[in-house]
């Protein structure tokens, strides 16, 4: 399958900083190949020689470790435009999993020719480590969470998160989202016991924050959930895309 970066629906929602023609035909020119993976599959591995960068053109995915005794813990959810696989191509093997959340489409782009950009095309080259940083600022926001939020707080904010994520994606309908975590990638994303995770998210349901059916959540008012989760960063509009 292959889809041309001059044709590119994502690119065209309006959500992502305009480049130069050059600039896009040099990303056309990186792009390998067009990749359609079902859910559950392992984008890149932990241990992995040498990975691929890639582009989540569709879907959700997200970035894991998992223990020696196999408990795992999410560090990052991914959606459409995220840079896939920056940290682990940094090094000889890769340091950490990412598992296909959703059915994915991805942009694979070879590393060598993605490293080549920092000496042909700085803007660009700049581009690349921006989405890298903000994708260690996502981090970050679960590891405050993690740290310091209360167990409500956190499923509070992790909620809000990935509503205004979404909704800058122009993939929030009214105010309702297709949510594909299960209760197991909230626990496992938040450091929550799976018992812990059920008892949080009934009650902000009793307390009317949300409501969710048919894989969708909806969120009766994100700036109440905002409150509790203590979380008011908001989505950056016109970020880049490679």
């Amino acid at each position: 399958m292959q889809v041309s970066c001059f044709d590119c629906t994502l690119r065209a929602c309006g959500v992502f900083k305009p480049i130069t023609r050059n600039e896009l035909g040099a990303v056309n020119d990186i792009k390998r190949e067009h990749v359609v993976l079902p859910a559950g599959a392992e984008i890149i591995r932990a241990g992995d020689e040498a990975p691929e960068i890639y582009t989540l053109y569709s879907g959700w995915a997200f970035r894991f470790k998992n223990l020696p005794d196999g408990r795992r813990q999410i560090l990052n959810f991914l959606m459409p435009g995220d840079l896939l696989g920056l940290q682990a191509a940094m090094f000889d093997a890769a340091q950490h999993g990412i598992e296909a959340l959703t059915e994915v489409q991805l942009c694979l782009l070879p590393r060598r020719k993605v490293w080549a950009l920092f000496g042909e095309m700085p803007g660009l080259a700049f581009d690349v480590a921006w989405l890298g940083a903000r994708e260690e600022g996502h981090v970050d926001e679960n590891l405050t969470s993690a740290g310091r939020r209360s167990a409500t707080e956190r499923v509070a904010a992790l909620i809000v998160m990935l509503y205004k994520r979404a909704k800058i994606l122009g993939l929030v309908d009214g105010d309702s989202f297709a949510f594909p975590l299960t209760q197991q990638h909230v626990a496992d994303a938040l450091g929550l016991s799976l018992v812990h995770t059920n008892k949080t998210l009934a009650r902000l349901r009793r307390m009317g924050m949300f409501s969710r059916a048919n894989g969708s959540i909806t969120v009766t008012d994100p700036h109440v959930l905002a409150r509790i989760g203590q979380y008011f960063d908001e989505e950056i509009p016109m970020r880049p895309l490679i």
